[in-house]
């Protein structure tokens, strides 16, 4: 599993210009089942995904088609995890440990 955390790097109005591309983008990805959760930090300075791919090369391919990095208005860090303790509801994600 992987925590994708975005950084804007451009101020808020061109960050919005760009939300509904983000979002359909966004809703792609959730459709095709590699997303998980996704959502804006507080305070609202980047956002969250969890993500669900095959290693970090698909995570940063994915990471590069966002509309907001295209658009040039934010970085991604990506973090592997594994998610050895899960709620019941994410039984199906939970990894062994090693």
């Amino acid at each position: 599993m992987f925590v994708l955390e975005l950084t804007y790097t451009a101020p808020l109005d061109a960050v919005d210009a760009l939300l509904d591309a983000h979002v359909a983008w966004l809703d792609q990805q959730f459709e095709k089942g590699v997303f998980l959760a996704a959502g804006p930090k507080n305070p609202r300075d980047g956002g969250i995904i969890l993500a669900v791919v095959e290693g970090r090369e698909q995570a940063e391919e994915i990471a590069a088609d966002d509309p907001f990095s295209t658009g040039g208005v934010c970085t991604y860090r990506i973090t592997a995890f594994a998610a050895t303790k899960t709620a019941p509801a994410f039984d199906g994600y939970r990894e062994p440990l090693g």
